[in-house]
């Protein structure tokens, strides 16, 4: 199973694409490692975006899209342009997408915790939340804990 990871920061799109085959994780090369909305008021510029995001996720056969969700209130809330990007990238028909609480990826990774250090991936710096979230959503039914 092929999982994108996303991160949403003011008007970029960190991600990072994660594979999956039996119990061996890859970090497959991908073309793209962030997307940004140059002109936050163009319909035409969101367009690109939602079309540039669509055909990379096509390209690369992934199965599932994971957003890590923002909070819409308070100190940490996602500013307007962000929740315009997640929308984008929701509403393109031919995707799976998923959000999930950054609480549900912190239960996830501390159930499974990634057994190599995150210098060794080969990732920018930038792109450690989307990786997280990739790999906690992968972790989260593949070896829930216990008690669920």
């Amino acid at each position: 199973m092929k999982v994108c990871g996303v991160e949403i920061n003011s008007n970029d799109v960190n991600v990072c694409l994660l594979s999956l085959t039996g119990d061996i994780f890859e970090l497959p090369d991908f073309r793209s490692r962030r997307l940004t909305l140059t002109d936050i008021n163009s319909t035409r510029e969101l367009r690109y975006f939602q079309q540039t995001f669509a055909k990379l996720m096509h390209d690369y056969q992934v199965d599932k899209v994971v957003i890590r969700q923002r909070p819409m209130k308070g100190k940490f809330a996602g500013g307007a342009v962000g929740f315009k990007l997640e929308a984008a990238i929701e509403l393109i028909s031919e995707l799976n997408v998923v959000l999930m609480s950054p609480t549900d990826i912190k239960e996830s990774l501390k159930r499974n915790p990634v057994q190599i250090a995150y210098a060794d991936t080969g990732l920018k710096v930038y792109q450690e939340v989307a990786f997280n979230t990739a790999f906690a959503f992968s972790m989260k039914d593949k070896y829930a804990s216990d008690s669920e």
